[in-house]
């Protein structure tokens, strides 16, 4: 992807954007629901990033990989929105799903995505300090190195991080 970049031209900015978008988007969208619990919402800051992104390509200085670089600014992009007077004072509706499955065994369908989703409840309760961890270690299998890069701070902050992250999981499923 980063010969793609040094390729990069306004010429060809849309087709070249495009793949990073095609690439990186599924996963960008993952790494934002993950701050902000809120599918659509979630749609919406992925948007402002990739904008973002595309807006400040040309800053990019191959100090690390890209997806590095646009995962930098997507924590720091939804910190921000976490931070805002709007996340604070405006109350948004969530559209609550159904749950639907075509496997023959349906009861352990059910049963194994609820308790995914009690898991993933718990993961989204955490301080933001402690999810934002678990998610990158866990659903985007970083390094731990990779995420001390990420999100500017010490190694073994990240793996205290995650040792407290992972004592209040267990606590937490217990209960």
């Amino acid at each position: 992807m980063d010969e793609i970049i040094e390729a990069w031209n306004f010429e060809e900015a849309d087709a070249v954007f495009g793949e990073i978008v095609e690439k990186y988007g599924q996963d960008m969208l993952q790494l934002t629901f993950s701050y902000v619990n809120n599918k659509a919402l979630a749609e919406d800051l992925t948007q402002d990033i990739f904008v973002k992104c595309y807006k400040s390509l040309h800053t990019y200085k191959r100090n690390s990989s890209l997806k590095t670089w646009l995962w930098r600014i997507a924590i720091n992009h939804c910190k921000d929105y976490l931070k805002s007077w709007y996340n604070k004072n405006v109350v948004e509706m969530q559209n609550e799903g159904s749950l639907t499955s075509n496997g023959e065994m349906v009861e352990d369908v059910i049963i194994q995505r609820e308790e995914e989703e009690r898991l993933v409840s718990f993961v989204m309760k955490l301080p933001v300090k402690y999810r934002e961890v678990i998610y990158l270690y866990y659903f985007e299998e970083l390094t731990i190195k990779e995420i001390s890069l990420i999100i500017h701070v010490n190694e073994n902050t990240i793996k205290t991080r995650m040792k407290k992250a992972k004592a209040l999981l267990k606590k937490e499923w217990r209960d």
